[in-house]
């Protein structure tokens, strides 16, 4: 029973996303994105850091690039933007898209 619950844990830690060097990071707490608006080298691919302090599930959409992925709560994850023109690239929190800070933008400059 033990071992079963070590490989439990050990599995859980694998599917948590860790940064690495690069990475741009946005924080979700209170439903609301922090920072709000994230710059990025333009014609580069870029790797966002989605961070999930809240207890309950978030879900990172941007309609504009074609990205939605539901983050669970207290974990992270990945969102790989391939090489981005010049321009601003909105997104929000789906679940709470209609309360303050639940939006961002990405700017590619």
């Amino acid at each position: 029973m033990k071992r079963l619950f070590a490989l439990t844990l050990l599995s859980l830690a694998a599917l948590t996303a860790t940064a690495e060097e690069g990475d741009i990071v946005i924080t979700i707490e209170n439903h609301a994105f922090s920072p709000k608006e994230v710059k990025i080298p333009a014609n580069k691919k870029a790797r966002l850091l989605v961070v999930n302090k809240d207890a309950t599930p978030a879900e990172f959409e941007s309609k504009v690039l074609g990205r939605e992925k539901v983050i669970a709560g207290k974990s992270s994850a990945i969102i790989l933007l391939g090489a981005l023109r010049p321009g601003r690239y909105p997104f929000v929190e789906e679940y709470h898209e209609n309360e303050p800070g639940a939006q961002g933008t990405i700017i590619a400059e």
